[in-house]
């Protein structure tokens, strides 16, 4: 009995909150609420369990008494044309519902002067400007017209300049350009069909109505329409300047062709000051970016973004969120805040703590691309001389030459030193071998029939003595100076590249808090309250791209992230961070654009080149030698010599070691197999009748070369194999196995080619990390000379996040009148983000960053995570 009666007091109390909603009244012109972003947000803020919306009526509004309007508990309502702002401040006033978008301020936003001064009281940056009322008695306003300028109240603008109407409503806005680019002005309004503007011959201003004059500014053609929602969020969009040539760029369905950009820290701050110097939690404004500036130009009140499935959820999610976070308390919903964005990202570790996540650094090698090739050739031709004299090559006894020009002249002087020697008809083999390797340079320069795009560069170096002797014994003959020219080709990313570091950026935005399907704390989406995020996030073909990863993605539209990218500058490297870029943020489209807008290149300052410092060479040029001299003794390894070649016990090279056993046998056999392989090309190409293209429109000649020549370099005249080949034999098999593995796969070359694999890997996982030191000292001196910019950088990108922790919450004071504090956890301070710097670079920067840290004793060996963190990389091999 008594059971029942507790049970009977559950229910009541269930009911009791059961039928409680929060009534969000939307009061706008028809117009407004009923355009399909309108509808879009409000169909997902119905979807809160606890909220309710309820459109005020045009004819309600226009004609009912503010007493006869619905009631709501928050009140979205803004001013366009025709509608009664009095009226809805006088129901505000009456009712005193939750304001989303201040009423008041709407009046100002009106005035363009009015704009202009609050914008300029908050601190924001404006263009140049002076306002001309001409509703001011005459003495008071002092304006006169030139030429090409004109002068308000003391102020010079010289054009172009820009006059707007004082009215915000006003659109009909003029930019008058100067004589000596043609004159004229360019007369801007209210998209009408696909035109936003027209030219016109008129250079003089208007003289009735009141107008602010300002500096125009020069924006490449775009401008940015940042819309926010809130103070923590902004969406912003770029679309084509309506003063470029006034034709609205328009997608297939009729839309303006809009992109989204991404805004810089200070961009987010401007945002965040516009939205709370207009008192509009939904607010629209316009950003000009010119020469590293960025101004605001204009205030347009609530508007929203139009067609951004994203902008939708994060919208809908961010109001309904707030309204909640206010009314909840008050109307007794017992409504929890959800694990939220503008909550601290939290991540778990592996001691059980949780922590928040303030900084990523990565460090990232560049993807799959061709095989890298060089060839040298000792050049004593007039015409080379004058060229490198030309190039002011005296200077630095070195050029180098990467502009489809230069190497056109190249080129021309290797045709005509060809024909030369075709002419001259000697028989002399040193003339011979030079034909051969001419007739090389001209083939890989008239690859591809064209320059551009295509990764070759050829270097002049100064030597003058002539070639430096191979060995020490022979005397020091005086020979007259030479040029050596080396020719370097391949090496640029290959399609599987770019598929590689964009699905890399997609697996990368995962790591981030929110971005596992799995939720904090290891709860399994379905079972936490199924609202739209976690939704996207375990849906198959949720609303973003790649669905996965959403904490980033908001991270990112909510301010909470800056990023940066920076990459060297060799193609392949910044290629593969614009692609990593796109798979990271979700992007779509293009490389270029991407590159353009977010890649910085980092070449200024050794940062991610290899501007290696001289004192390190002499290290680096004794390490090779040392190694190559130990992987050129006949016998089997001995405890002695696996101690030598691997002081510092990485498993790999252990592993590598017992598998090679005598190195010279296994270059012997290597060397075998080359040779083998070049047998085999020939006749896979015939019997292909030479019609197969191989992988990334190489011929089977070039493929032949490639081959040829490596067998020729890898055990030269003096019989001795040369180590210092095995990176680039490892390079060229990893590439055919991997790309040109149809070709092959059903000929006995396949065989050959996988053993070879299987023999140069264990070469390389010795020698590719060991050139960069063997001993720690050793590996530590050829790192720093390497990486110590690159450390400092990361070690100042860290210590940032320090520093920046010790800031107060900016909005303490607002909290007083909060009824719960528990609520008011949404307002996490602003300056709290993910700092994310991701560097892209070559194989030299990993393995010495590799070095120091494993070696720098950077942690003691203690700790738990850190010991995992070294073993794996023990483990890993090349």
């Amino acid at each position: 009995m008594e059971f029942s009666s507790e049970n009977t007091w559950m229910d009541l109390e269930q009911e009791e909150t059961e039928g409680k909603q929060v009534i969000v009244g939307v009061c706008a012109m028809e117009k407004k609420t009923l355009s399909k972003p309108m509808k879009e947000i409000l169909t997902r803020l119905e979807e809160f369990e606890y909220i309710k919306t309820c459109i005020f009526t045009e004819k309600v509004i226009l004609e009912e008494p503010v007493e006869k309007w619905p009631l709501c508990d928050c009140l979205i309502s803004f001013h366009s044309k025709g509608f009664p702002l009095e009226k809805s401040i006088t129901y505000a006033n009456l009712r005193k519902p939750l304001v989303i978008n201040n009423l008041e301020s709407q009046f100002a936003i009106q005035d363009r002067r009015e704009v202009y001064r609050i914008l300029s009281t908050a601190g924001i940056d404006l263009p140049r400007h002076a306002v001309l009322d001409r509703d001011l008695p005459p003495e008071e306003t002092n304006f006169e017209e030139q030429d090409d300028s004109v002068v308000v109240n003391g102020v010079v603008f010289n054009k172009p300049f820009v006059e707007k109407p004082v009215d915000a409503e006003d659109h009909n806005i003029i930019i008058y350009y100067p004589a000596s680019a043609g004159g004229g002005s360019q007369r801007l309004f209210r998209k009408i069909g696909s035109r936003s503007s027209v030219y016109s011959p008129e250079s003089n201003v208007r003289r009735a109505g009141s107008f602010i004059y300002e500096d125009f500014m020069a924006t490449d053609g775009t401008d940015v329409k940042v819309y926010t929602v809130g103070p923590d969020y902004a969406h912003a969009e770029a679309r084509k300047s309506p003063a470029l040539d006034g034709k609205v760029e328009r997608n297939s369905e009729g839309k303006e062709v809009r992109y989204p950009v991404i805004l810089s820290n200070k961009e987010k701050l401007i945002a965040r000051k516009v939205c709370m110097a207009f008192n509009q939690t939904v607010c629209g404004f316009d950003l000009l970016r010119a020469n590293g500036r960025s101004c605001v130009c204009d205030v347009n009140g609530f508007s929203f973004v139009k067609n951004s499935r994203k902008y939708y959820d994060d919208c809908s999610n961010i109001l309904g969120n707030m309204i909640l976070r206010e009314l909840a308390p008050t109307l007794h919903i017992p409504w929890t805040i959800p694990f939220q964005l503008d909550d601290p990202p939290i991540v778990p570790t592996t001691v059980g703590k949780m922590m928040e996540l303030r900084c990523v650094v990565a460090v990232v090698r560049h993807g799959d691309r061709t095989p890298k090739q060089k060839m040298k050739l000792e050049v004593k031709h007039p015409m080379f001389f004058d060229l490198f004299k030309r190039m002011n090559g005296y200077k630095v006894n070195h050029v180098k030459l990467k502009k489809p020009k230069h190497l056109q002249e190249v080129l021309d002087i290797a045709r005509f030193l060809i024909t030369e020697i075709e002419k001259g008809g000697s028989s002399n083999e040193v003339i011979e071998e030079k034909k051969s390797k001419l007739d090389q340079v001209r083939y890989i320069l008239e690859m591809y029939g064209h320059f551009s795009g295509i990764n070759r560069k050829v270097q002049l170096k100064y030597q003058p003595k002539g070639r430096p002797k191979s060995t020490s014994s022979e005397e020091e003959a005086l020979k007259e100076p030479s040029l050596l020219l080396v020719l370097k080709w391949g090496g640029e990313l290959t399609p599987t590249g770019r598929v590689q570091a964009e699905e890399l950026g997609k697996v990368f935005r995962c790591m981030y808090p929110g971005g596992q399907d799995l939720l904090i704390g290891g709860v399994p989406a379905h079972e936490t309250q199924v609202d739209r995020y976690t939704r996207a996030a375990s849906l198959p073909n949720g609303e973003y791209a790649g669905t996965q990863g959403l904490g980033l993605l908001r991270l990112h539209s909510t301010y909470r992230h800056d990023l940066k990218i920076y990459a060297s500058d060799e193609g392949r490297v910044q290629m593969t961070a614009a692609a990593f870029a796109k798979g990271l943020l979700a992007l779509e489209g293009e490389l270029t654009p991407i590159l353009v807008q977010m890649v910085k290149s980092a070449n200024t300052n050794g940062l991610l080149d290899n501007d290696c410092d001289s004192s390190k060479y002499q290290t680096l040029t004794r390490v090779k030698a040392k190694l190559h001299e130990m992987l050129q003794r006949d016998h089997e390894f001995s405890q002695e010599d696996e101690e030598l070649l691997n002081p510092c016990n990485k498993i790999s090279i252990a592993k590598a070691l017992r598998f090679i056993r005598n190195p010279v046998k296994c270059c012997g056999y290597v060397y075998d197999l080359i040779q083998e392989l070049n047998v085999l090309i020939p006749q896979i190409q015939e019997e292909n009748g030479g019609k197969q293209v191989l992988y990334h429109a190489e011929t089977w000649d070039l493929m032949a070369r490639r081959w040829g020549k490596l067998e020729k370099d890898f055990l030269p005249k003096t019989g001795v194999y040369d180590i210092s080949k095995i990176p680039d034999i490892y390079d060229c098999i990893k590439y055919d196995v991997e790309h040109n593995r149809s070709v092959l796969e059903n000929t006995d070359a396949w065989k050959v080619v996988v053993e070879l694999y299987t023999n140069v890997q264990n070469l390389a996982d010795v020698v590719i990390p060991q050139e960069y030191g063997m001993t720690r000292a050793e590996k530590l001196t050829i790192a720093q000379g390497i990486c110590t910019p690159l450390l400092k950088k990361i070690k100042a990108d860290l210590q940032r996040n320090i520093e920046d922790g010790e800031e107060k919450c900016e909005e303490e004071e607002d909290t007083v009148h909060r009824l719960n504090p528990r609520y008011s956890s949404g307002v996490s301070s602003p300056g709290r983000h993910v700092r994310t710097r991701l560097y892209f670079t070559s194989e030299s920067h990993i393995h010495s960053l590799l070095t120091v840290l494993t070696h720098g004793g950077l942690v003691d060996g203690q700790d738990e995570q850190w010991r995992r963190a070294m073993e794996y990389v023990s483990l890993v091999s090349e």
